[in-house]
């Protein structure tokens, strides 16, 4: 595994902070404008997922790419989750009716660190 250049977990709100760097997300597709696809942050957030043009709509897929401006992501990889994201989430280890808000509680708009929620 590449540990030179890591990706940053970022939400909605703090992808603006990352523009340029590598970030990375979870995302549910919503729309397909052709060559790239229209998706949802895990705080209902609209970005534009450029380069991704094959996944399934309403499919739950996480993407590591560069932040290219706050509402887009130049998408370089991408892991589908499928149409439900589960109610185990491995963030967390703990049941949830999705993974959406564990997400949201490892995610420090400050300055993009893991928190610990011991």
């Amino acid at each position: 595994m590449d540990t030179s250049n890591p990706a940053i977990f970022v939400n909605g709100e703090s992808l603006q902070m990352y523009v340029g760097k590598k970030v990375r997300a979870v995302v549910q597709i919503i729309k397909s404008d052709g060559a790239d696809m229209i998706g949802k942050s895990t705080d209902e957030h609209q970005w534009t997922l450029k380069g991704l043009s094959s996944a399934p709509l309403m499919s739950y897929v996480e993407v590591i790419g560069v932040a290219e401006s706050n509402q887009s992501i130049g998408v370089e990889l991408w892991t589908d989750f499928g149409n439900s994201f589960g109610t185990k989430c491995p963030l967390v280890q703990s049941t949830m009716p999705t993974c959406k808000w564990g997400i949201q509680r490892f995610i420090s708009i400050g300055d993009g660190s893991l928190q610990s929620f011991d």
